[in-house]
């Protein structure tokens, strides 16, 4: 992983930490804006793409806090979803930490941006 970046993005979300943080750590939440399908068996998760298949399994979990998965593939790499609330203003914030190539920067960037589009339509935010 030493060649990776690590890229963190915030996102502003209309609604409550319980309701996001179903959407990151469930199956049928995911499979509504990650994946085309993801199935799910313990800890592990199965994440379909156009027919290509991607295993990972929940290292870490805070409930309403943050969901972390590490990718399978022997990388040693991982992603993450924090979800942060304004205690004076209470938005809701989902902070997404991902790494990528320094030259794929821009596209990893540009793909989470999209995906999180996605979510926030599901989400009506």
């Amino acid at each position: 992983m030493d060649d990776k970046v690590k890229i963190q993005l915030e996102y502003v979300v209309n609604c409550s930490p319980k309701v996001l943080y179903n959407r990151l750590s469930t199956a049928s939440g995911l499979a509504e804006w990650f994946a085309d399908d993801v199935r799910v068996q313990g800890k592990k998760f199965t994440f379909i793409w156009e027919g290509s298949e991607q295993s990972a399994e929940i290292s870490l979990r805070k409930e309403n806090k943050l969901v972390r998965f590490t990718w399978l593939d022997g990388e040693d790499s991982y992603f993450e979803f924090r979800i942060s609330q304004d205690e004076l203003t209470n938005d809701v914030s989902l902070i997404v930490i991902d790494f990528a190539e320094e030259d794929e920067r821009g596209e990893t960037t540009d793909l989470w941006n999209s995906q999180i589009a996605d979510l926030k339509h599901i989400l009506g935010s």
